[in-house]
C-alpha cells in the first residue's frame, strides 16, 4: 500500500492509475488524514460492439414527435 498527498494524486494520476491496474493499492491523504483508496475494479468486463444485435429492436414511430397533448405535459408552466 502507498500512500500519497493530493497533490501528489493530481499531478500523478496516470502513472498511479498504472501501478493500481498492476494490483498495488493507494490511498490518497489530506495532510496527515487518509482520505481515498484508490483500487483497480477486478471484474471489469469489456464491451463489445454489436454484442445485443438481433436482441433489441426499436418499434416504428419510437423517434416521431410527441403528439401536442403530450408535449404539452412535458413542458415547463409558465
Amino acid at each position: 500500500m502507498r500512500f500519497v498527498r493530493v497533490h501528489e494524486a493530481k499531478t500523478h494520476l496516470s502513472q498511479l492509475l498504472a501501478r493500481v491496474e498492476q494490483g498495488e493499492e493507494i490511498v490518497i491523504k489530506r495532510g496527515r488524514e487518509p482520505v481515498a483508496r484508490l483500487v483497480a475494479i477486478k471484474d471489469r468486463k469489456r464491451r463489445r460492439p454489436g454484442s445485443l444485435k438481433g436482441r433489441i429492436a426499436i418499434k416504428p414511430g419510437a423517434f416521431d414527435p410527441l403528439p401536442l397533448k403530450e408535449l404539452a405535459l412535458w413542458e415547463r408552466p409558465d
